[in-house]
């Protein structure tokens, strides 16, 4: 039988690397910047045509290369950051495996320049298909620049797969944010098409994350910083308030590389423990220094992947460390001893003894007690109480007296107080059809077959997505101008984002304008949404959903719509008039879809008086 094992000829294998190394512009993005990193460069510039399909060009004043070397840098397994297998284990460069260059070469037109500081000439070299085409003395500054052109022009199935320019620019400035991020001591820039979307001069960590995030991010941080034997944890994380629904602004960086790590990830949620809202995700960007023969990077092509040798500890530290950093910048909750007042709470008698009555929280933060104590003495045990709530929240509180401020749903018996109590069957001959709040999250309705649990909120969501559906068809949005316009600071990347789409945000109902790099002017906002919260913080919230749908592959329009309606419907814990609650039904019966929430979320459920006889059946 004739051999049928041959070896491959190096440029379909370097193909085949490169479907693991280069997945898409993004991929070739962070593996040129971070060999001018690692060639110790001070100045990194970044050039982009059509989102890197049509070029992705990075310009650095590292060290260069000589001749041999620059011809050496597009071989397999060439590179300059191990010589035996033992620099496995003791790696602080970016790269190391030496793939990048002879991959993307594989599957795109490379022109490269690079000179030495002590030469007079550089190199110019072109390679196409694997091979050399072109490799001749240039004039060229101190350093190196990398051009690909055409990226997969060899292979059009994986040029097909591409999604849009703004998806893949997304992910194009994601790597350009972290390597920046991990490097602030250095100078960034990158342009597209012919427009500057960074310039990020050097400086420290907080200085690099305004820059990157945006002016407003600069309140939101607090500084984490602990020293153990084995490590050291630093960076900074967000106050618990600003948390987002979307998880773009959370970076773990272990020895000045970006990783992915659930296990990490949930040390810091863990730290953040009764602080969020459900859904909600604070920014961090965690630094982690650690000995190299403690972890192992070589675990995948892309080098997002690492293993500690003792993940457990490294867990615990970085959960003690955040948990740390906020009782230390006053944002944990704290219990005040001092306070004499704190939980001399009335007692309530009942039947069978006495119980203490506990504070509850209304939705607008107004804490409420039966002895109903001033507000200086509300404001101090409102923090203090807040989170024993939930410790108590399978107590029967049924007795607890209701406050008339709290808005809440009572049902009242026909006694007057003077007279005796009326026949059973006389107080309940006419039956109570007004809807009913239920926990300030569910309406309750009698219908002829029983009754329906409406979800407040989700009802609310389907019903202004589909209002929010028809106004960009129509464009045909109402505006409630502001007395005063607010400015509104964006990161350069959100940026890029508003600006896509500001037009069909404006048709909704705002009005706002750019002014400037990053910078826009709201000047009105829809009249439903007018008043009821913070005017950037509800754009900022809107731009948060769109994001979140992105990964769904909805149109611009069905996801700004959804976005919408996510950011202006009403909460769980408001609480609603009859009068409102009963627009509230009207309105959802009204949808094209009653059913579900455009999150997938029921809008109601339906519960038989058959179904409902069954359950007071022996």
């Amino acid at each position: 039988m004739a051999d049928i094992i041959q070896l491959l000829p190096d440029a379909i294998a370097n193909q085949i690397a490169a479907g693991e190394v280069v997945q898409r512009p993004a991929s070739a993005v962070k593996e040129l910047m971070e060999n001018a990193v690692d060639a110790g460069s001070t100045q990194i510039k970044l050039i982009l045509k059509d989102a890197g399909k049509s070029l992705v060009q990075v310009i650095d004043n590292g060290c260069g290369m000589s001749p041999t070397d620059a011809r050496m840098s597009f071989e397999r397994h060439a590179t300059s950051k191990i010589r035996a297998a033992e620099d496995l284990f003791a790696i602080r460069t970016m790269g190391f495996r030496g793939e990048a260059l002879a991959s993307i070469a594989a599957v795109a037109q490379v022109e490269m320049k690079t000179r030495l500081y002590a030469e007079e000439v550089g190199t110019r070299l072109v390679v196409e298909d694997s091979a050399v085409k072109v490799q001749e003395p240039c004039q060229t500054a101190p350093g190196t620049s990398i051009a690909i052109r055409n990226l997969f022009y060899t292979i059009p199935a994986r040029r097909n797969f591409l999604k849009s320019d703004t998806v893949e620019l997304r992910h194009i400035l994601d790597e350009f944010q972290r390597i920046a991020i991990a490097n602030p001591d250095i100078q960034f820039v990158a342009h597209h098409n012919n427009t500057e979307l960074f310039h990020l001069p050097p400086g420290n960590l907080r200085q690099r994350l305004i820059s990157v995030f945006g002016v407003q991010v600069n309140k939101r941080l607090v500084p984490l910083g602990e020293e153990t034997d084995i490590a050291k944890i630093r960076g900074f994380i967000g106050k618990p308030e600003f948390a987002k629904k979307t998880r773009g602004e959370q970076m773990f960086f272990v020895n000045g590389r970006f990783i992915r790590s659930s296990y990490l990830n949930h040390a810091v949620m863990a730290a953040y423990e009764d602080l969020l809202p459900k859904d909600s995700y604070p920014l961090y960007v965690v630094f982690i220094d650690i000995d190299p023969s403690m972890i192992d990077v070589n675990v995948h092509p892309t080098k997002q992947e690492i293993k500690f040798d003792d993940e457990r500890l490294v867990y615990n530290y970085l959960r003690v460390a955040v948990r740390h950093a906020l009782g230390k910048y006053g944002v944990m909750p704290s219990l005040d001893f001092e306070q004499e007042n704190t939980f001399n709470l009335p007692p309530i008698a009942f039947s069978g003894g006495e119980r203490f009555a506990q504070d509850r929280v209304t939705p607008k933060g107004t804490a409420w007690s039966g002895s109903g104590p001033d507000r200086e003495a509300q404001a101090r045990q409102q923090e203090n109480l807040a989170n024993w709530n939930s410790l108590y929240a399978s107590l029967d509180t049924r007795e607890a007296p209701e406050q008339e401020d709290a808005a809440s749903v009572t049902l009242s018996s026909s006694w007057d107080g003077e007279q005796t109590l009326e026949p059973l069957s006389d107080s309940l001959q006419k039956v109570q059809k007004a809807p009913l709040q239920v926990h300030g999250a569910y309406i309750l309705s009698q219908i002829k077959s029983g009754f329906i649990l409406i979800d407040q909120q989700a009802a609310h969501e389907r019903i202004l997505f589909e209002k929010y559906e028809a106004v960009l068809k129509q464009g045909s949005g109402v505006t409630q101008r502001q007395l005063f316009p607010k400015t509104l600071h964006l990161g350069p990347q959100d940026s890029l984002m508003l600006k896509a789409i500001l037009e069909e945000v404006n048709v909704l109902g705002f009005d706002i304008q750019e002014f400037g790099q990053h910078t826009f002017v709201i000047h009105g906002v829809p009249a439903e949404m007018a008043g009821q919260q913070d005017e950037l913080r509800l754009v900022e919230q809107v731009l948060e959903q769109y994001k979140s749908g992105l990964a769904l592959q909805l149109d611009l329009a069905r996801n700004l719509a959804r976005s919408m309606a996510r950011s202006a419907a009403i909460r769980r814990g408001q609480h609603l008039s009859e009068a409102e609650m009963q627009n509230l039904t009207d309105r959802l019966f009204a949808c094209e879809n009653p059913y579900t929430s455009p999150f997938g979320r029921k809008c109601f459920v339906m519960y038989d008086l058959e179904d409902l006889e069954k359950q007071f059946s022996k």
